[in-house]
């Protein structure tokens, strides 16, 4: 089981230690908060992670920080566990989009099962956001005139097309394109088009 980042929300002490306790032997590092604002306040945001929350809590709900999580873009995956739930609870929680809901006494094999799809989750998650942070950087890149030659170039036009809309030669279009191509890291058109509708 790969290692990851544990953010773990329970008003109850000894869920806390027994949890976290649990998840380190298994080579996790694990935060444990007693309240929700405390992990707001406090927690630095790093991936691969989960947040396995209690639903309720004096104060703050686990459904309300997921809630204000969401606002803010915060996107860490999060397992619910609760003592007891009303069918509401849950609904609310996988529409906010919960990895996965555990009733307490759950099973190890369940947690860590839980844990590890939502490490997973994160990771792609990262991945994918560091890949369209990447992209914006290189289409950045591009001059004023690129851009353009980029926008007509994945709406399908040609060469010639281009250069008459743009009132230019065909040649400077082509030039223009090879630029687009290098900047974009593109080796298609095919390529271009995908790139395009990530930056969308």
């Amino acid at each position: 089981m790969s290692a990851g980042h544990i953010y773990l929300i329970d008003d109850d002490s000894s869920v806390r230690e027994s949890i976290s306790r649990m998840l380190k032997s298994y080579g996790f590092s694990v935060e444990s908060y007693a309240d929700p604002e405390d992990y707001l306040k406090q927690a630095i945001p790093v991936s691969p992670a989960a947040i396995i929350l209690d639903v309720r809590m004096p104060g703050m709900s686990g459904v309300e920080l997921h809630a204000k999580l969401n606002e803010m873009g915060r996107k860490t995956p999060i397992i619910y566990i609760s003592g007891e739930s009303m069918p509401h609870e849950i609904v609310t929680s996988m529409k906010q989009g919960a990895m996965d809901f555990l009733i307490k006494p759950f099973n190890l094999e369940d947690l860590l099962k839980a844990v590890q799809a939502a490490l997973e989750v994160d990771t792609q998650t990262h991945q994918l956001l560091n890949q369209t942070i990447s992209i914006q950087a290189r289409y950045e890149s591009l001059t004023p005139r690129e851009k353009e030659v980029f926008e007509l170039l994945v709406e399908g036009l040609m060469n010639k097309e281009i250069a008459v809309q743009l009132g230019t030669t065909n040649a400077t279009i082509k030039v223009h394109k090879s630029r687009v191509m290098e900047k974009m890291q593109a080796g298609s058109l095919q390529e271009l088009v995908r790139l395009h509708h990530r930056l969308s």
